[in-house]
């Protein structure tokens, strides 16, 4: 089974691109973020002609999360818990052949300074203590997403330029590790030493140039990790033309 992750910063925007890569790859489960419309206008006709079920949270303009599946889906859960009043669309959690996977689109937090990255970081709080539940019921799990988190250096194609962002900000980074340290693991850096980026600026040619930097992530539980077979990074889709700017990255498990 292959899961993927993929910020698409627009479902609509994107949609001949994502059915490209949906028909092209025939993936198990792709999780999406950055829909940027509401549950109503989600593509669902053309993705479930694909073979796939859809299961959104969105968001009028901003965030929204999915899950594609070729597989059923049970105990669907929206929202992430710890903060009834918190309205942004950011988590979506099914359980699929045996595996709990979440998409994730984790607020961005800049400018630092303002009340962006105090909702960051408490949004990853709750969401470290969401991964605490989840690893209590010794499943499989998958937490894919977007977590706007470049977690080392070596993840960024020039660390001076993004110092100072909440990308990079210790305590950004050390909410990161708390997750990882009590329990995930980071699939792609546990599996390859490789240095790849999952998210190019359209700006100054940063795809052209390969300035990226690593923000997609894939972090599993020791259940995960240990079914685990390859973990790789697709850049053919933001090669294409009026692409996302992020491009998916996956995991690859045996068949059930």
């Amino acid at each position: 089974m292959k899961i993927a992750s993929w910020n698409v910063n627009s479902v609509k925007a994107r949609l001949p691109i994502l059915l490209n890569y949906l028909e092209k790859t025939k993936i198990d489960v792709l999780c999406l973020q950055e829909l940027k419309c509401i549950d109503e206008n989600f593509p669902r006709e053309e993705v479930e002609a694909l073979g796939y079920h859809v299961e959104t949270h969105g968001q009028k303009t901003y965030n929204g999360v999915a899950i594609l599946s070729r597989h059923e889906m049970t105990d669907v859960m929206r929202r992430l818990p710890g903060d009834d009043a918190d309205e942004q669309a950011r988590y979506i959690e099914a359980t699929i052949k045996g595996v709990r996977i979440a998409s994730i689109y984790l607020p961005n937090g800049n400018p630092v300074g303002t009340e962006k990255f105090p909702y960051k970081l408490g949004w990853m709080e709750r969401l470290y203590n969401r991964s605490q539940e989840l690893l209590e019921s010794e499943m499989p799990v998958v937490l894919a997403g977007d977590y706007n988190i470049i977690p080392q250096d070596e993840d960024c194609y020039d660390p001076r330029a993004w110092e100072g962002d909440a990308l990079t900000q210790p305590e950004s980074r050390a909410a990161f590790r708390k997750i990882l340290n009590d329990g995930y693991a980071d699939a792609y850096r546990t599996f390859t030493p490789d240095v790849n980026y999952t998210y190019w600026d359209y700006q100054r040619g940063a795809w052209q140039k390969d300035n990226g930097i690593r923000i997609d992530h894939l972090l599993l539980s020791p259940q995960a990790m240990d079914q685990l077979i390859d973990v790789g990074i697709d850049k053919e889709p933001r090669g294409m033309e009026k692409p996302s700017d992020h491009t998916p990255i996956w995991v690859k498990f045996p068949s059930k």
